[in-house]
């Protein structure tokens, strides 16, 4: 949300634990609806395998948003 006020396109990425404070901090912060990519949750523990599916898919999903909001 920060870049995007500076003009310059972004994407948040948080795991899933933290969607509930995401969405309300977007809603603070005046973005209700705020869209951000969600990756399984701990990352802490995935094993390499795990970790790259996650990136995989999550690098995916920035670009569908940042080319949405292109």
């Amino acid at each position: 949300m920060t870049g995007e006020s500076l003009g310059l396109p972004s994407v948040a990425i948080m795991t899933e634990k933290f969607v509930s404070a995401a969405e309300l901090m977007a809603q603070v912060l005046g973005v209700p609806g705020y869209e951000f990519v969600i990756i399984p949750h701990p990352i802490s523990s995935a094993n390499d395998e795990a970790l790259r599916a996650a990136a995989e898919k999550a690098a995916d999903e920035c670009a569908r948003l940042l080319i949405r909001t292109a």
